[in-house]
């Protein structure tokens, strides 16, 4: 076989990847490019700008196209909060090949060294709100908006490359149906929806900026104690989320205030995997065409993330705050929705999947090697 040529920085090449190795009809769905421009640029990404962190990227070669890609990088803030050494790599997708992913990561691990660093943790895609796991089960399903994908293989390249899987989590997928908020619903839920202490502000265009603060607030304080969580600055949390202004359906998302200040949100958004895949991630002539036509018959949703403040905790807010979404999802004629990964430590939001009915659509592992 060809011997594997290894290239650094190329966005071009690093984009087509995917569309190189996984056929057509795989359920891969790629970011925008524009995304992940902006995403790899250390002068724009926060993470790195501002933050002190470094980036690389890597492309793998081999009979003239692009068969493989990995990023690397390091997040200061994340090891000197939770006291590690750690780089991260992301966006791993290779051809079933070990030569292929050794030189991808002999590349990542090197310049883990070089930064001074004892282990490399993956896959973590790069944003403040960042997409985190490579699949392990679950790769017929097709994912939802802020859920990965990759082949089969992956997993078994990375444990032949000396990583083993760590730190399990699952995605979910849930039936909207007539009656599935209910579900939500005890003594505690019903006391927060009845007291006029409690109001509830959605996440309009007019309101955008506001509300977002309100919701950063609301995630940095509920997800505080959270293993790997770093609190995530104005900047950060803006250079992603800040694009959902264009995309939010006030509906489905909104932030609880208790006695006039935020107490906790959810960010449900419509699902805009199927966009994505029918622009195969480029902007161009088609590309408002698909978007409406995709907003048109919209019937899946995905919640990115929900957060109650400490303070308030054991209220019985997050089920009422989950069970409106839920309520406006089945009024707005959404069908489906997903939710994206959960812990298996997490047993407070595993017990509200249990409640909706929740099946699970996907299961993850980070994957760890020390240096």
């Amino acid at each position: 076989m060809t011997p594997v040529e290894l290239r650094e920085g190329d966005l071009d090449e690093f984009f087509r990847v995917p569309f190189e190795i996984y056929p057509p009809d795989s359920p891969y769905v790629t970011p925008m490019r524009a995304d992940l421009e902006r995403y790899l640029d250390p002068a724009r990404n926060p993470l790195m700008r501002d933050g002190g962190g470094k980036l690389t990227f890597f492309t793998a070669w081999r009979d003239g196209r692009p068969v493989g890609r990995v990023t690397a990088h390091t997040h200061p803030a994340s090891n000197t909060r939770h006291g590690t050494r750690r780089c991260q790599f992301g966006y791993f997708d290779c051809e079933d090949d070990v030569d292929t992913a050794r030189a991808l990561f002999d590349a990542a691990e090197s310049f883990a060294r070089d930064q001074g660093c004892d282990e490399l943790v993956g896959s973590f895609n790069l944003t403040a709100m960042q997409q985190a796991g490579v699949l392990t089960e679950g790769f017929e399903n097709q994912p939802y908006t802020d859920m990965v994908w990759g082949a089969p293989h992956l997993p078994r390249l990375l444990q032949t490359c000396g990583y083993e899987a760590v730190f399990p989590m699952s995605t979910f997928e849930f039936e909207v149906g007539a009656r599935t908020a209910d579900a939500l619903l005890g003594d505690r839920q019903r006391a927060v929806l009845s007291d006029p202490d409690w109001t509830w502000k959605p996440i309009t265009r007019g309101e955008f900026k506001a509300r977002f603060e309100e919701a950063r607030q609301c995630l940095n304080d509920g997800f505080s104690d959270n293993p790997m969580f770093v609190p995530l600055s104005p900047a950060e949390f803006d250079f992603q989320a800040g694009e959902m202004m264009w995309i939010v359906d006030p509906r489905i998302a909104c932030v609880a205030h208790y006695k006039g200040e935020p107490a906790g949100v959810v960010i449900c958004i419509p699902d805009l995997n199927p966009f994505q895949k029918a622009t195969r991630g480029r902007v161009g002539l088609m590309t408002l065409i698909h978007f409406l036509r995709e907003r048109l018959r919209r019937r899946r949703a995905v919640i990115i993330f929900y957060s109650v403040r400490r303070a308030l905790h054991g209220r019985g807010l997050n089920g009422a705050m989950l069970h409106r979404v839920v309520k406006a999802l089945f009024a707005g004629g959404y069908r489906r929705c997903g939710v994206t990964w959960i812990a298996d430590e997490n047993t407070a939001s595993l017990r509200q999947m249990e409640k909706l009915g929740a099946t699970r659509l996907q299961r993850l592992h980070l994957f760890r090697k020390g240096l």
